[in-house]
C-alpha cells in the first residue's frame, strides 16, 4: 500500500480527523487494500461502542407528494407518472402497532414536503403514538421547516430528525435542486434541529451528477465538525422520469468506503446500510454492516404503497427490506456474526 495513503489511514485511526486535502486524497487514491484495513478499523470502533448488535428501524414512507423539484428525487414535483398518495394518521398508527408486534422500537415518518402534514396534525400525531408506544422512539423525516416548527414536533415527542445535506459544497448543491432550494437554508433547519434538542442525522448521495472528490472531501470535513447523530449515506441511484434519469449510478464500492471513514471520524454515530445499498447489490445490507454501518431501516409502509414511494428506480421493498420479513433480516445479519436488537437504538454518548 502507498506509504502516504497508510498514513493518513492510521492517522484518522487515531486522531478522528483529517485536512481537507487529505481526505480528498485518499478519495482519489483508494485501493482495495485499503478500504479493507479502512473497515477493519471501522468494525473496531464499533464494535468498541456497539459490540456486534444492529439497530433496527421502521420506516413507513407516510407521503410522495411533495412540493419541490429535485433533479434527482422520483417523487419531485414535475413527474407526471407518479401515482400520488399520503397515509392518514389512522393508517400510520396501524403501522406503528404491527412494527410493535414485530418488534421495532423505532419508528421514522420519512415523507415529501407537502402541506398536509401541518404543525397541528403532527403533534396530535406524535403525541398518539407517544401515548401507546412510550419505550418507542420517533424519527422525522419530513424535509425543511421553521425553526418555530421543528421545537412544536419536539415538544410533541419527536426524539430525531433525519435531514440529508446531499453535498456540503453550496455550488454542487445548486446543479441537483431548484432555484428555490438553497444550501444555506438547509443547513439553517440542520443546526436549529441540533439546537432544539434533537438527535440529529444528515447525509449524502455517493456518485450523484457532478460530484468530484473534493465534493465527497468537504462533505467529510462537514460531518467532522457538525458532529450529527446519525448519518445516511447511500449510492445515487437514477431514476428514469427526472432529468438524471439517464446518469450512472454511484457505486458500492466507495459508498463502503466512506462509511468506513465517517465511523472513524464520528465513532458513535448510528450510522445505516441504506436501502440503496440494498437496492444495487443483494448483498449491499450486509457489505455496509461489514464496512462500519450499525443500522437498518426495513419498510414497514403499507404494501399497497410501496412501490409508489419510487425516489430512484427499482427501490428494493420487499424480502429482507420488509419489516415483515424481519426473521429473514436477522438471519442475514447473524450469518455475518451480527444480532438485530429490539430497542430504541439510541446514540451511545462518548
Amino acid at each position: 500500500m502507498n506509504k502516504q495513503l497508510f498514513s493518513l489511514i492510521e492517522k484518522l485511526a487515531t486522531e478522528h480527523r483529517l485536512a481537507l486535502a487529505e481526505y480528498e486524497f485518499l478519495i482519489e487514491n483508494r485501493t482495495v487494500e485499503a478500504a479493507k484495513l479502512l473497515a477493519e478499523y471501522a468494525v473496531g470502533v464499533r464494535k468498541k461502542i456497539y459490540g456486534n448488535t444492529v439497530f433496527i428501524r421502521g420506516l413507513i414512507e407516510v407521503s410522495n407528494i411533495c412540493k419541490n423539484d429535485c433533479l434527482y428525487c422520483g417523487i419531485r414535483r414535475s413527474n407526471s407518472n407518479c401515482q400520488r398518495y399520503y397515509l392518514t394518521s389512522e393508517e400510520i398508527l396501524e403501522r406503528c402497532q404491527e412494527g410493535y408486534e414485530l418488534g421495532f422500537r423505532t419508528f421514522v415518518l420519512q415523507g415529501g414536503e407537502n402541506g398536509y402534514y401541518e404543525d397541528d396534525l403532527l403533534c396530535e400525531l406524535l403525541t398518539a403514538i407517544k401515548a401507546v408506544y412510550s419505550d418507542c422512539a420517533v424519527t422525522l423525516s419530513l424535509g425543511e421547516r421553521s425553526k418555530e416548527s421543528y421545537q412544536k414536533l419536539h415538544d410533541a415527542g419527536a426524539d430525531r430528525y433525519l435531514l440529508r445535506h446531499e453535498t456540503a459544497d453550496a455550488v454542487h448543491y445548486g446543479k441537483l435542486h431548484p432555484k428555490e432550494l438553497s444550501f444555506e437554508e438547509r443547513i439553517r433547519c440542520l443546526h436549529d434541529l441540533k439546537e432544539i434538542g434533537y438527535q440529529v442525522g444528515c447525509g449524502f448521495m455517493v456518485g450523484s451528477p457532478y460530484q468530484t472528490s473534493a465534493h465527497l472531501a468537504k462533505d467529510l470535513e462537514f460531518i467532522e465538525k457538525f458532529k450529527p447523530d446519525m448519518c445516511g449515506i447511500g449510492p445515487f441511484i437514477p431514476q428514469k422520469d427526472t432529468p438524471f434519469g439517464q446518469e450512472s449510478a454511484g457505486t458500492v464500492e466507495l459508498t463502503c468506503f466512506l462509511l468506513s471513514i465517517i465511523r472513524l471520524i464520528r465513532p458513535n454515530v448510528l450510522l445505516p446500510a441504506t436501502t440503496a445499498l440494498g437496492t444495487i447489490d443483494s448483498f449491499g445490507r450486509e457489505k455496509g454492516i461489514l464496512s462500519g454501518a450499525n443500522v437498518v431501516m426495513p419498510n414497514l409502509s403499507p404494501a399497497s404503497v410501496r412501490r409508489k414511494y419510487l425516489l430512484y428506480d427499482n427501490k428494493v421493498s420487499d424480502g429482507a427490506e420488509s419489516a415483515q420479513c424481519v426473521e429473514e433480516l436477522v438471519r442475514r445479519m447473524k450469518s455475518i456474526g451480527y444480532e438485530i436488537v429490539s430497542s430504541r437504538g439510541d446514540i451511545k454518548r462518548i
